[in-house]
C-alpha cells in the first residue's frame, strides 16, 4: 500500500541570525542588494554611503539598524564610523569606489598613484579600523574585477590595479586570522555604476552580453550579493578570489 501522507517540510534556518553586517557603499547597486539579502538571512545591517539622501532611502527600505553618510576615502571619517558603532560586528563588505579607465599617457603621475592604490588603501584602512571590532570567523569582503585582466585599448591602468588585489587579499587574510578576508571579482554587473559609465551604450552592451555569455543573461547585483553572503556564512573560506562574470573573461 502506498502512503499518501505528506512529507514533512524542512524549513531552513536563516544563516546570519544574530550577526551584524556592515556595508560600505551600501546605498545602491551590489551593496544595497547584499543588504537586502543579509536582512533576509536574519542579519542586522549597517549602511554607509556618500549620498545622504540615497543612503536614507536605502536604510529605510532594508530596515538598517544604523547608517552613516561620509566619504569612505576620508581616513578620519572612516575611523570615526567604526569607533561610533555600538557593538561588535561580524562581516564587512566594501563596494565603495570604482574602476578607472583611459589611456595611460593621458594620466598624470598623481592619477596613476591614485588608481593603483585606491582600492588597496581603502581596503587596508577598513581592515585596520574594523578588525578590532569583529568577532572571530567573521569576514571582510572586498571588490575587485575581471574586466581589466586582459590588456586592451582604453583599459589603461585598470589591469595593473586589478592584478594587485588577489595577493593583497591573501596576505591580509594571513595577518588578520581568525577574521577571514576574501575578494569578489565581477565582470560587467548591471548596476547604476555601469549605467553611468556606459551612458547611451548600456542597452547595446546588455544585448551583446546576452548573446555571448555562456550563461545567456547579464549578471545582476543579486548574483554578486548571493556570493557575498555565501562568503560570510562559509567559515572555511579565506584569502580567496571569486570570479563572477558569467564567463565573460573567456569570450570577450
Amino acid at each position: 500500500m502506498t502512503s499518501t501522507a505528506a512529507s514533512p517540510v524542512t524549513r531552513r534556518e536563516p544563516e546570519l541570525t544574530g550577526q551584524t553586517v556592515v556595508l560600505i557603499g551600501g546605498s545602491a547597486g551590489i551593496g544595497l542588494e547584499t543588504a537586502r539579502r543579509a536582512r533576509s538571512e536574519g542579519a542586522e545591517v549597517v549602511l554607509a554611503g556618500r549620498d545622504p539622501g540615497r543612503l536614507a532611502r536605502a536604510a529605510a527600505e532594508v530596515g538598517a539598524s544604523r547608517s552613516a553618510a561620509f566619504d569612505a576615502t576620508d581616513s578620519a571619517a572612516l575611523a570615526r564610523f567604526f569607533e561610533d558603532l555600538p557593538g561588535p560586528i561580524d562581516h564587512v563588505l566594501v563596494t565603495a569606489g570604482g574602476p578607472r579607465y583611459g589611456p595611460l599617457l593621458e594620466m598624470s603621475a598623481d592619477d596613476v598613484r591614485e588608481a593603483l592604490s585606491d582600492h588597496v588603501v581603502l581596503a587596508l584602512e577598513v581592515a585596520r579600523n574594523a578588525v578590532g571590532r569583529m568577532r572571530p570567523g567573521g569576514t571582510l569582503v572586498f571588490m575587485g574585477g575581471t574586466g581589466g585582466r586582459r590588456i586592451g585599448h582604453g583599459l589603461g591602468i585598470a589591469s595593473a590595479a586589478t592584478a594587485a588585489l588577489p595577493p593583497f587579499t591573501a596576505a591580509l587574510a594571513l595577518e588578520l586570522a581568525p577574521v577571514r578576508v576574501n575578494l569578489i571579482a565581477p565582470g560587467f554587473v548591471d548596476t547604476p555604476l555601469s549605467a553611468s559609465l556606459l551612458g547611451d551604450r548600456l542597452d547595446e552592451r546588455r544585448a551583446e552580453l546576452r548573446a555571448t555569455l555562456p550563461i545567456g543573461r547579464v549578471v545582476g547585483p543579486e548574483d554578486v550579493a548571493a556570493l557575498a553572503v555565501h562568503l560570510m556564512t562559509n567559515t572555511a573560506v579565506t584569502g580567496a578570489t571569486y570570479d563572477i562574470d558569467g564567463g565573460q573573461q573567456f569570450v570577450s
